[in-house]
């Protein structure tokens, strides 16, 4: 899938971004938010530094500054929410099945929410699609925590009313507790067991694991993600401010699943 920010993308994610505000002793005028916009959507498709922004996008530090304005007053997630509800109203989520997986994203510069694993420091970025593989819910974590506990983390971040009746993953997600959990919220867990599970202990059935070989499509999705370049490796200090990428990141993989 190719991601490109459109102009009616454009439009639409302008009208949910706050005007800035007019200082009543004049002064020089703010910087278009359009233009803001697509400066930050190169730095997010490129994965390119503050400082190599092209002059065309305008000031790089006004746009830096619209950019972290704009994410820690939620704009980003509350964007990618809204964008959420629009494949919603139009029928797009099947949740039916759905599929998790999470992809790993050393940290260049450290800073807050970054665990230590075998491949270096670095965040866990957690994805949870439907059947078509679409998102429904993403979401950042520490890389040092297990895998499986971290889907509750998803569900309390669901861009949908309904949760899924089926949640489909790999081995990573063969847990007992994870069952339980999921079963309490009306959501049947399916993942292949491990091979240390012990044979009088086995709760998965063949018929239901059939489902398993369509988990390429959660894959194909964290692809999708990963065409975001600024979202493979993270270089924010801060937690919240790779979050707003992530969350402009999964806005636009939405808005293309209404425009096109």
């Amino acid at each position: 899938m190719t991601m490109r920010l459109t102009d009616e993308q454009l439009e639409w994610l302008a009208a949910r971004v706050p005007d800035a505000p007019v200082s009543a002793k004049g002064g020089r005028p703010a910087m278009d938010k359009r233009q803001a916009l697509r400066g930050i959507f190169w730095i997010l498709d490129n994965g390119a530094k503050w400082k190599d922004l092209p002059r065309k996008f305008g000031s790089k530090s006004s746009v830096h500054k619209y950019f972290t304005q704009w994410t820690r007053a939620g704009v980003f997630e509350a964007i990618m929410r809204d964008a959420g509800r629009c494949v919603e109203e139009r029928g797009g989520y099947k949740l039916y099945e759905c599929f998790i997986d999470g992809t790993f994203a050393k940290a260049k510069g450290g800073g807050d929410g970054i665990g230590c694993t075998k491949a270096g420091k670095g965040v866990k970025i957690m994805v949870l699609v439907d059947a078509h593989g679409v998102p429904v819910a993403v979401n950042t974590a520490s890389a040092s925590p297990h895998e499986s506990k971290l889907v509750q983390g998803l569900f309390d971040f669901m861009l949908t009313r309904l949760t899924p009746d089926r949640l489909i993953g790999d081995k990573a997600y063969d847990s007992d507790t994870l069952d339980d959990e999921m079963a309490a919220q009306g959501t049947d867990l399916i993942a292949p067991h491990r091979a240390n599970r012990k044979p009088d202990n086995i709760t998965q059935d063949g018929r239901r694991l059939r489902r398993y070989k369509r988990r390429w499509k959660v894959e194909r999705t964290i692809a999708w993600f990963q065409n975001f370049r600024r979202l493979c490796i993270r270089y924010e200090k801060s937690t919240k401010l790779f979050q707003g990428f992530l969350h402009l990141g999964c806005s636009i993989i939405l808005l293309k699943q209404v425009y096109g």
